[in-house]
């Protein structure tokens, strides 16, 4: 009751941070050279320096976190959960569950934020579930395979993500490779994973879903001169429309932590998927 009360009045007496829309995000990511790093209720948690369920709050976690949350760097996009102000489009589970995050850690979102900056959209990548109005999903997924379409790709994600298989969200791609890393605890692998990244062609599209570690693998790549964006759970959200799911389910093949039960990942048996890995840090 004591949070509820506080943050009402806070929520009152501080200035909202300015959100970009999801159309607005993905266009800049389709139209100019960015890179994104993205931070949602798992990156804030963290940021605050409390542990999550595949991710404990180590002092290389925080500090990437906060340090990244913090940045004004030329050409990198921060992106953020647009629940400051209206959230009407989002239906009344998701409602309720940003509001109670909000008054736990509105103050820890504020106290990182700058002033003033424009922030983009983090739900970019979460189009689907969460929503309302579910009936423009397809629209926005046709305009999200834009930020990749012609352009030689590494993925970065965990090693029972399975990105793009069994699907045909990431066919636009020119060429598909694949760093893998743990699915649980991937900070501890953190530098292993960017020098590894660091290998490859600078004309090259890093495309990272490996939960908070993306963020700052993101922020990382893209000051080492690469283009790098935090995707997160974009392949998970389309296979839920495609499948017209109503809540959140597990998938056999790809690890959905947010889904009860779903911990006993089959095995992906996929020559193209093995044929694209060049390397794995696990």
């Amino acid at each position: 009751m004591f949070w509820l009360i506080f943050d009402f009045f806070y929520s009152r007496l501080t200035k909202a941070p300015a959100v970009a829309t999801v159309d607005e995000t993905i266009k800049a990511l389709v139209e100019g050279n960015y890179s994104i790093a993205r931070y949602g209720d798992g990156e804030i948690k963290l940021v605050a320096g409390r542990n999550i369920s595949f991710q404990d709050a180590t002092p290389l976690a925080v500090s990437k976190l906060r340090e990244v949350l913090s940045s004004d760097v030329d050409g990198l996009l921060v992106g953020i959960a647009d629940i400051f102000g209206d959230r009407s489009r989002y239906n009344e589970k998701a409602n309720k569950y940003w509001k109670k995050h909000l008054n736990k850690f509105r103050r820890v979102w504020y106290r990182y934020l700058i002033k003033g900056k424009k922030y983009y959209n983090a739900s970019m990548t979460r189009q689907y579930i969460a929503l309302n109005d579910r009936s423009q999903g397809i629209e926005i997924y046709n305009k999200m395979k834009k930020i990749w379409q012609d352009k030689d790709v590494v993925f970065i994600e965990g090693e029972k993500s399975h990105m793009g298989v069994g699907n045909d969200l990431f066919d636009g791609a020119k060429s598909i490779k694949r760093i893998i890393g743990p699915s649980k605890q991937a900070f501890s692998k953190y530098e292993e994973i960017l020098s590894e990244a660091c290998k490859q062609d600078k004309d090259i599209l890093f495309l990272i879903a490996l939960g908070p570690t993306a963020t700052g693998l993101a922020y990382d790549l893209h000051l080492k001169g690469y283009r790098a964006i935090d995707i997160g759970h974009v392949d998970v959200e389309y296979e839920w429309l495609l499948m017209g799911a109503e809540k959140k389910v597990a998938l056999k093949n790809k690890m959905v932590f947010e889904a009860t039960g779903n911990t006993q990942i089959e095995n992906c048996v996929d020559e193209t998927y093995e044929s694209q890995i060049i390397a794995k840090i696990i």
